[in-house]
């Protein structure tokens, strides 16, 4: 008998890549209404630059969206009715989140202190629950990498 998935687990069965049903299915209507936005926003922000690429981290990890070029770009990681976005804020990056740290939500700001710093910068797990915390992530990602097209 299997357990009841709780809230934050993730997909961890590795015979297979989670398809677009299985996603929506796992993470819920709303949370996929935001990762679908996110999805777009970089395919047509970044038109042909990124292949996305599902990795599996192990039994605790599951299943993750990495968009990377040479460097990572971002990592969409689903759960149980919600989803992370994963961002590295290399030391360019940093100072740039340093200059406008009043702009970023308390929230955000919270999350960016208490992140350890590696060598290759801070990894910060950004929770996605609304288009808010969807903007940010997409401003906090344009600071890596400046969107090719402007809608």
């Amino acid at each position: 008998m299997t357990e009841s998935p709780e809230i934050g687990d993730r997909i961890t069965d590795k015979s297979a890549p989670p398809d677009e049903r299985t996603i929506r299915d796992w993470i819920g209507a709303a949370a996929f209404k935001h990762w679908t936005e996110l999805q777009s926003w970089i395919e047509t922000s970044y038109p042909g630059v990124f292949e996305p690429d599902w990795l599996y981290g192990g039994k605790k990890r599951g299943w993750s969206l990495r968009y990377k070029k040479t460097k990572a770009f971002c990592t969409l990681m689903p759960a149980y009715r919600s989803f992370s976005v994963l961002v590295v804020l290399g030391q360019a990056e940093r100072t740039k989140f340093e200059e406008r740290r009043y702009v970023w939500s308390p929230q955000l700001v919270k999350l960016y202190d208490e992140a350890r710093a590696y060598p290759d910068g801070k990894w910060l797990t950004v929770p996605i629950s609304s288009a808010a915390d969807r903007r940010e992530v997409i401003e906090l990602v344009s600071m890596k990498r400046p969107p090719s097209s402007v809608d």
